[in-house]
């Protein structure tokens, strides 16, 4: 087969595996594969980089964690290859590896020729003629242990700059926390296995999502994330817009839906009197009386907490029988088998964490560059 120049710059430089203009994440591998792994570039150099802190991110994030997620039972260990030395930083390009253990590919044997509902199976195939169906291959989330890996060190450089990142889940199906919008720590939404930092609404959502698992069955649920410390200034006003950029972080993470920041789609039902975050002075300098922009106008910061929410839909990968077809278009009953999480919301609180530091250290590199210049 023949391939153009133009279709080689195509799949070397623009195959969608690469996030970030400065700071930025190439990752590599699939969910049955013989490991999931990334380079960082552009990480400036001299920063401590606790890989203690790395690991309890991706612990957060690991299969198996408890009776409500996924029992596929993964160590998630990462081992850098470069761009680190002594516990520091170096400039270099930084090379990772998280190894698969605990595959069982003899799962998926029976969906090499199916569409599953609601996944990637045809739309990978119709693109690249091939698909991998083990797990779903690049379509996997186990692909997003590599964005919690390049995060969590986004994220301690940031903390030098005392940028505080914290995200919880604030609704699971029908289940809505009576303050979503925070703030909380880490503490607080690490104390319930649902990652809900308010106790009765955690107790709800758990007893929901372990209903739907003995049904057989999978809920939705939305992720809201605040983040702290960001001075006015970041982000870019046209295409580049701070908002726009996390609101594309957060759609690449799988069974994302949608993404609103601040007052988001409640707006519509305010009248510009109503919305208006009105200047205020303080003894910490300019403020608003309000945070409708959710920290964010005109598409750079504007120094108020930046807050935002993320809904997930109901995990596509469900034990219930379902309808489809198989390649040859041929309609048949479908029973998925492999071990899948009823809910993926408690486990994808760190992936929002972790995108959301890789688009702020990005925009921070940007602004110091032309501060610089």
């Amino acid at each position: 087969m023949q391939i153009s120049l133009a279709t080689t710059a195509y799949f070397c430089n623009m195959g969608g595996n690469s996030f970030g203009k400065i700071f930025s994440l190439t990752s590599f591998g699939e969910s049955h594969g013989s490991a999931i792994g990334g380079v960082i570039d552009g990480c400036p150099p001299g920063f401590s980089i606790s890989q203690e802190a790395i690991q309890k991110q991706l612990a957060r994030r690991r299969p198996g964690q408890s009776a409500i997620s996924t029992q596929r039972n993964e160590e998630d260990q990462v081992e850098f290859l470069s761009g680190l030395m002594d516990g520091e930083t170096t400039g270099t390009p930084i090379g990772f590896l998280i190894r698969n253990k605990d595959q069982k590919s003899t799962d998926y044997d029976a969906l090499k020729n199916v569409y599953r509902p609601s996944h990637a199976d045809f739309t990978y195939e119709a693109k690249y003629g091939i698909r991998d169906h083990r797990g779903g291959g690049r379509a996997s989330a186990r692909e997003t242990i590599a964005r919690v890996v390049a995060g969590s060190i986004a994220e301690l450089v940031l903390k030098s700059l005392d940028v505080k990142i914290v995200a919880w889940v604030s609704r699971v199906g029908n289940i809505e926390m009576s303050n979503p919008q925070g703030p909380y720590s880490r503490l607080e939404v690490d104390q319930h296995l649902v990652r809900c930092p308010d106790p009765e609404s955690a107790q709800l959502m758990e007893s929901a999502i372990e209903l739907v698992r003995d049904e057989g069955d999978s809920l939705g649920g939305i992720i809201t994330c605040r983040i702290d410390g960001v001075p006015a200034g970041w982000g870019d006003p046209v295409f580049d817009k701070l908002h726009a950029d996390l609101g594309k972080a957060m759609l690449s993470i799988n069974a994302v839906k949608g993404f609103s920041i601040g007052s988001g789609f409640e707006s519509v039902s305010m009248k510009g009197s109503e919305h208006n975050d009105e200047f205020i002075s303080t003894d910490q300098g300019i403020s608003t009386s309000s945070n409708h922009s959710g920290g964010i106008q005109g598409g750079i910061s504007n120094g108020q907490p930046i807050w935002f929410q993320v809904a997930f839909k109901p995990v596509a990968s469900i034990s219930k029988t379902q309808q489809t077809i198989n390649r040859d278009g041929q309609a048949q009953s479908l029973d998925i088998k492999g071990r899948h999480d009823p809910c993926v919301v408690p486990r994808a609180v760190p992936i929002v964490e972790s995108m959301a530091a890789l688009v702020l250290i990005d925009h921070w590199l940007r602004t110091r560059a032309i501060n610089q210049a």
